[in-house]
């Protein structure tokens, strides 16, 4: 949906094809391959003004305090022994929602499916103790901001884990 977006918003700028590659949009004549491909990786403007290093606190610090919460902690534990790459994916999965950088290779659906030991219940649980994180370590409306972002991903998430039909997982 995004990448539909920024097309339509280069489009209205202005951009047209300008030879082979991409039809129209920001990549209007670029290969993949090619230079242009390689440097447009933010079209898009952030979601709100945060920084990488901001990211990165509130990540380590979420993931610090889910290693001791008694409910989500052992959910973890199963799937997690050396935090520092899940960690690294994670904030690259919220630099690319939230500041649009396209660092993030992943599908957060799937893995909460495949983990099997997912409820949806546990989907308040972990947005509560986001929030706090939020609340803790960035500005009010900063932390206001990622919070309405992290409950409609939340939303999605449990409703797919919900409906899923996969055994364990409701």
């Amino acid at each position: 949906m995004a990448c539909l977006i920024g097309l339509a918003r280069a489009k209205v700028k202005g951009v047209r094809r300008s030879g082979g590659g991409a039809a129209f949009g920001p990549l209007a004549g670029a290969s993949r391959k090619g230079q242009a491909w390689q440097t447009m990786t933010n079209a898009l403007p952030p979601r709100f003004p945060i920084t990488p290093a901001e990211i990165d606190l509130v990540v380590a610090e979420f993931y610090a305090a889910i290693r001791h919460h008694p409910g989500l902690g052992p959910v973890f534990s199963v799937h997690v022994t050396a935090w520092p790459p899940p960690e690294a994916k994670i904030a690259r999965f919220w630099r690319n929602a939230i500041l649009m950088e396209r660092s993030y290779d992943g599908n957060p659906f799937a893995a909460h499916q495949a983990a099997g030991n997912v409820r949806a219940p546990m989907f308040e649980v972990w947005l509560g103790l986001f929030d706090s994180v939020l609340k803790r370590n960035l500005a009010a409306p900063t932390a206001q901001s990622w919070s309405e972002l992290a409950h409609r991903i939340g939303r999605g998430l449990r409703m797919g884990v919900e409906e899923s039909g996969v055994p364990g997982l409701r």
